[in-house]
């Protein structure tokens, strides 16, 4: 298999658990953030500097990179790991989230999705198999499934046609992946906040047995204690044996939450397209770094980290920097929060390991200003 899960450690008193996931292009420790490439770049970051914080895998998007420079562009390259000149481990999304989010004409069919560029407004069409000769050229170490994410709200009749459309496509993108050998297909369990539905959707999917789950269709405007208990309901569902990841979600809470749930992986645009705002994650909570409050303010952005941002600026300098719509402002913040969340990973997998992970949470809650009892 392209891909193997170890299992190390589970929590004695919750769902966390520790793990390892084995790539061709490297070992991943688990639970892990992924910070996003969107378009075979994380903004303002090299891929010197993604190492420098510890990340052991990125993650990037197929509908852009479909739509721009071509699939065909970066498998003439070698494939996104050289195009991009990134030798550790990445992901590739299947575009579905795209297509359904950013394009306001589309079609869906059993065939797939007929839909224009909102680039060009070119109509395009992009099928599972589609989807998949597109991942297939990309060559990501771990590739997923081409799914109908369901908006919020939504029927339940058009939930269950839609988890069942997915699950159809699901099979369709296994018959048409041509590299097993060195990429892992993930499938998508989706249904929606319907209890039953989601445990369909997971048979359906564990019993195509692939190499790893997802669990799509959550963090698109539903109320968090939803979103906790459809995770609290829906995580068991999956294989101990294989890695679960949770789509989309990147904010300290629902990492912690989501952890907590059992899940093992995760992605988010969240700290880079804040930290573009001025907006830093930081051990005493979030610092809206553009405030006036801050113009004289010769503190180091958070008094306990050690990242580069930190040992080398005051907060009133990234604040100049900010306010003048300066590049280096952008890239100082991205790469604090970046470091952040990377960190907070290895502290929580550190915390799993020493049975501690909920007093961790607790003081990690604490002192960022959120409510302990979340």
């Amino acid at each position: 298999m392209a891909v193997r899960f170890e299992l190390l450690k589970r929590d004695k008193h919750t769902g966390a658990r520790r793990g390892r996931v084995y790539t061709p292009h490297g070992t991943i420790e688990t639970p892990v953030f992924m910070p996003v490439g969107t378009q075979a770049t994380v903004k303002t970051m090299s891929p010197e500097e993604l190492k420098e914080i510890g990340a052991e895998i990125i993650l990037s998007n197929t509908y852009h990179l479909f739509l721009r420079p071509g699939h065909d562009i970066v498998k003439e390259a070698g494939g996104l790991h050289s195009f991009m000149n990134w030798d550790r481990s990445i992901l590739t999304d299947s575009g579905g989230f795209q297509v359904f989010s950013l394009s306001s004409l589309r079609k869906i069919t059993e065939e797939g999705v007929e839909f224009r560029s909102h680039l060009s407004g070119e109509k395009l069409f992009l099928s599972p198999e589609k989807a998949i000769e597109v991942e297939n050229a990309l060559g990501a170490d771990i590739i997923m499934a081409f799914d109908e994410c369901p908006p919020y709200p939504a029927t339940r009749d058009y939930l269950k046609e839609s988890l069942e459309r997915t699950t159809r496509w699901a099979k369709r993108c296994k018959q048409a992946h041509r590299r097993p050998h060195d990429q892992a297909l993930f499938g998508i369990v989706q249904g929606g906040m319907e209890r039953d539905l989601r445990k369909q959707s997971a048979e359906e999917l564990i019993e195509l047995d692939f190499p790893g789950y997802a669990v799509g269709g959550l963090s698109v405007g539903e109320p968090k204690p939803m979103m906790y208990e459809v995770l609290e309901f829906t995580t068991p569902l999956l294989p101990q044996d294989k890695p679960r990841y949770l789509m989309g979600v990147g904010s300290p809470d629902d990492l912690f939450e989501g952890v907590e749930r059992g899940i093992d992986m995760f992605d988010c645009v969240l700290p880079t397209r804040i930290a573009r705002n001025g907006t830093c994650m930081t051990s005493v909570g979030k610092v809206v770094i553009r405030n006036a409050t801050y113009v004289r303010d010769w503190e180091k952005l958070d008094p306990n980290c050690d990242c580069y941002t930190c040992r080398n600026y005051s907060r009133a300098y990234i604040r100049h920097l900010i306010k003048a719509d300066e590049i280096f402002g952008l890239r100082l913040t991205t790469y604090h929060n970046l470091y952040f969340l990377v960190q907070t990973m290895k502290k929580i997998r550190e915390s799993i390991e020493q049975d501690r992970f909920l007093a961790f949470k607790k003081d990690f809650y604490e002192a960022y200003g959120y409510n302990v009892g979340t």
